[in-house]
């Protein structure tokens, strides 16, 4: 999400970073650009307004013009405009209620609701420790019910069961009940939609909200539905008393025009953002950290977040135990890393939320994705256990068979094993000299390469 306009605004943001001197005149002129880049992200157009009129009101100001830095006032100036529009905090979830806390989730056919629904019961059972039932009330979509019951199974929650024949409000109040019986924290509902807003879904709806009295009502819209994503949700907003708007496929979306519309077209925050199509593809939505990577500076905080929720702890302490005793890092090893990088979402999501990435080409950014790392763990894979373990074993004549196994060529393996010498290389150099050892070997690297590798900003040169 946001790749185009962080390009198109990190380039703007940069050339007046470093200006000693900022004037009315070349301000102006750089938020024309800004204003450009937030249009062709289909963020809606009183948003554009209000945004540009608000930071142009500040960078004319005191706080900017007789800045000492006026470029990097300028910055910050841009990135709290950004977030006061998203929302300034994160809105978390209100589970404060008598149990079961009751969510029910509404929005239009498509959106990804029964998805959302089977992520955020299993984001409430592993982050917050709930014990969590999910129900569904579309009685019209074929096989939405038993999709449900999947995704429940999946994710190991409590499914109630409800089936066409019944009304919506009956199933609502039978699973209400069942989650008492069973002691559940909270009831997920799931509703149905419709292909457009019409006023059988919206009594249909209201019905439900009534019966149930939820603690919160979310609204999940398709974040690729760009500027009519915040007017669905101002359509919805003014039939229902919702709470907060979770915004669905942003992996697929490069404008997010949607997330910077919703919140100040409706009024009401964005709770979550699904991220990708995995079980555990939802993320608490922060403004501030958004607006950062918008701007190009990365989100570290969610990063250290995604490593500690995804990384198999206890492998990370064996592998850290086994460094430290002296003994070899080996292919195995090896395979385990790369295995867990996938699992933070792969290379991409990382790189995303890494500062300067932004400004890199399209052609360096379109050549990172996880093909790469599945082919290299193929390689391992084609490896015997005896190879893995001692990788120097691995002759011209073991390297073509590796090759022939895993589909790829020789000079694949070779590259591999190179990747994996500088690995086992600095995690030798850890187990010697300890993390004091390893800064100074990477600080030794970054020297080596300063001719013509990395300016101070840490991301390669254009």
């Amino acid at each position: 999400m946001f790749e185009s306009l962080s390009q198109r605004l990190s380039t703007t943001i940069e050339r007046l970073r470093g200006r000693a001197r900022l004037t009315e005149a070349n301000i102006r002129e750089s938020l024309r650009e800004v204003r450009i880049a937030l249009l062709e992200a289909d963020v809606a157009l009183p948003v554009v307004q209000a945004l540009i009129q608000r930071v142009q009101v500040r960078a004319v100001g005191q706080e900017v013009l007789k800045s000492l830095t006026p470029g990097q006032a300028l910055v910050k100036v841009v990135r709290d405009e950004l977030t006061a529009v998203m929302g300034t905090a994160n809105a978390d979830l209100n589970l404060a209620a008598a149990p079961p806390a009751i969510v029910l989730m509404a929005g239009l056919q498509g959106a990804g609701k029964t998805t959302t629904v089977a992520k955020l019961a299993k984001f409430l059972k592993d982050r917050r420790k709930k014990k969590v039932m999910v129900v569904s009330c579309d009685v019209y979509r074929p096989a939405a019910i038993e999709q449900l019951r999947l995704l429940a199974e999946q994710v190991d929650v409590l499914f109630h069961p409800s089936a066409g024949d019944q009304s919506p409000v009956a199933i609502a109040k039978s699973a209400v009940d069942a989650a008492k019986k069973n002691f559940a924290d909270v009831l997920l509902v799931d509703t149905a939609g419709r292909l457009a807003i019409d006023a059988q879904m919206m009594d249909e709806i209201k019905a439900l909200h009534a019966a149930l009295n939820p603690i919160e009502t979310l609204f999940v819209v398709d974040a690729m539905t760009g500027q009519d994503a915040a007017n669905t949700a101002k359509a919805f907003a003014e039939a229902l008393p919702l709470t907060g708007v979770v915004l669905t496929k942003t992996d697929g979306d490069a404008r997010g025009g949607a997330a910077l519309s919703v919140r100040y077209v409706t009024g009401r925050p964005i709770k979550f953002i699904g991220v990708s199509e995995k079980p555990d593809g939802l993320d608490a939505f922060y403004p501030d950290r958004i607006a950062q990577r918008i701007l190009g500076m990365g989100d570290v905080l969610s990063l250290v977040e995604q490593v500690e929720h995804n990384v198999d702890k206890e492998k990370a302490q064996k592998l850290a135990e086994k460094v430290m005793k002296g003994k070899r890092f080996d292919m195995n090893d090896m395979r385990d890393q790369l295995s867990q990088m996938l699992n933070m979402g792969g290379l991409a999501s990382l790189m995303d939320k890494l500062p300067g990435v932004g400004a890199l080409p399209d052609s360096v950014k379109s050549k990172v994705n996880d093909k790469e790392v599945h082919r290299m763990i193929a390689i391992v894979n084609s490896m015997t256990k005896k190879e893995r373990r001692h990788p120097d074993l691995l002759n011209g004549s073991r390297k073509a068979r590796v090759a022939r196994g895993s589909g790829t060529q020789p000079a694949d393996v070779n590259r591999l094993l190179k990747q994996y010498m500088q690995m086992e290389k600095m995690m030798s150099k850890m187990a010697s000299g300890g993390i004091k050892g390893l800064m100074r070997q990477m600080g030794g690297a970054l020297k080596g390469m300063s001719g013509g590798g990395l300016p101070p900003g840490g991301m390669p040169g254009r």
